[in-house]
């Protein structure tokens, strides 16, 4: 059995680091064009180098910010007056600071609002003519755990991750008949920049050093140990191929175990 994605063009947005950059990777050695965004130029253009071409394959970037969704969906809809269609689309980005919900502004809220529903929305609503197009389309939120346990001092972020899982769900249950899938991955905690900053802001708090922390969080995990960016990216891979065909609208922890729900 092997995931092969030749001939299918792949959106990853967030895709300079951490999971975002690892599923961009993992969908190129699955034989995918793969179009990276995310507002750093030049950390695009590095990331676009490091992808593998095993066949000919055409990698691209587009520069966007999230906090501008408009502007974002203009920039992917110009993508495709010259692509032929966005077969897979990865819905990625930075989660919201950290904190107590009862002392989050709403400017917090609306913020992360803007970055990760409003600009799945429009992206999803950009590429989907083109999945219907083709047959074949695969939309994979990267959101949290959060969506199935809420986390402790992560409040903004439990609601928007809350939020979007249930936009995937809907949109599932839309573009089923016509061969889309919309799946959510939730990754636990993962060995990137987003979580080396969740340890440190948990360290300044509690007068514990960074190392404490880390091993308290690992401690709670049944694996005890953070997951790799590209056991996560694995998943993602799965998800877009054709081996997942009848997968549509569920959410996949890959959490080591931590989630306590089913």
């Amino acid at each position: 059995m092997q995931i092969d994605l030749k001939n299918k063009n792949a959106l990853v947005c967030g895709s300079t680091q951490g999971i975002g950059k690892a599923s961009a990777i993992a969908l190129a050695q699955c034989g995918a064009n793969v179009t990276l965004v995310a507002r750093d130029e030049q950390r695009l253009m590095q990331a676009k180098d490091e992808l593998p071409n095993l066949d000919g394959q055409t990698h691209q970037f587009l520069v966007a910010d999230f906090q501008n969704p408009d502007a974002l969906a203009e920039t992917v809809q110009k993508q495709l007056n010259s692509t032929t269609a966005f077969h897979i689309l990865v819905n990625n980005t930075g989660g919201p600071p950290g904190g107590d919900i009862f002392g989050a502004s709403l400017v917090e809220f609306e913020n992360a609002f803007t970055q990760h529903l409003k600009c799945n929305h429009l992206l999803a609503q950009a590429v989907v003519p083109g999945m219907k197009e083709a047959g074949f389309g695969r939309i994979i939120n990267v959101i949290s755990t959060s969506a199935k346990q809420p986390l402790d001092g992560l409040g903004v972020s439990n609601t928007i991750r809350g939020a979007v899982a249930s936009w995937s769900k809907t949109l599932a249950n839309e573009l089923g008949p016509y061969g889309i899938t919309v799946n959510n991955i939730l990754p636990g905690a993962t060995a990137t920049e987003r979580l080396s900053s969740i340890i440190a802001n948990k360290a300044e708090k509690t007068g514990k050093s960074t190392d404490a922390i880390s091993e308290a969080m690992k401690n709670s995990i049944p694996a005890r140990r953070f997951a790799d960016p590209r056991e996560v990216a694995t998943a993602i891979a799965f998800l877009a191929s054709d081996l997942a065909s009848y997968i549509n609208g569920i959410n996949l922890p890959v959490d080591g175990g931590r989630t306590k729900s089913l």
